[in-house]
């Protein structure tokens, strides 16, 4: 695995999307935002660190007309330091078919996983240490 930020790393990709959130939570009245990120399975993102989620949540409070007012969206993030083997097996335990997803940033052409990339790398290591069969085609 990569260490720093590696080339897989989109600038400001997950601050984009939960700006976008935030705007949307205002306008439907919505009270929560929930993200997927995850800072130990991030590949060293900055957009997955619980320091970005704290200041998204500023963001939130600071920069729109229902954060000003104190009803603004509460920023979640269930799975910010869970391991990859515990969040697969709470979605095994909620009934995920991970059959049905993949992880890689570099599939084949018929969709199987490269196996080789970081997130390909943390998804077999996190269904090992889970102690649940890798559903996963891969090359």
């Amino acid at each position: 695995m990569e260490t720093g930020i590696p080339v897989t790393y989109v600038p400001a990709r997950n601050t984009i999307f939960v700006a976008y959130a935030i705007a949307v939570a205002e306008v439907t009245g919505s009270s929560e935002i929930v993200l997927g990120v995850n800072v130990l399975d991030s590949s060293g993102y900055p957009d997955c660190r619980p320091e970005w989620l704290a200041a998204m949540q500023e963001v939130a409070r600071l920069g729109t007309k229902a954060g000003v007012e104190g009803r603004g969206p509460t920023l979640r993030a269930p799975l910010i330091r869970m391991s990859k083997a515990e969040i697969i097996a709470a979605g095994t335990a909620l009934g995920v078919d991970y059959g049905l997803t993949h992880s890689c940033y570099d599939p084949a052409p018929d969709g199987a996983a490269c196996g080789a990339c970081d997130a390909c790398q943390l998804r077999r290591r996190g269904f090992e240490v889970a102690g649940i069969p890798d559903p996963t085609r891969y090359v």
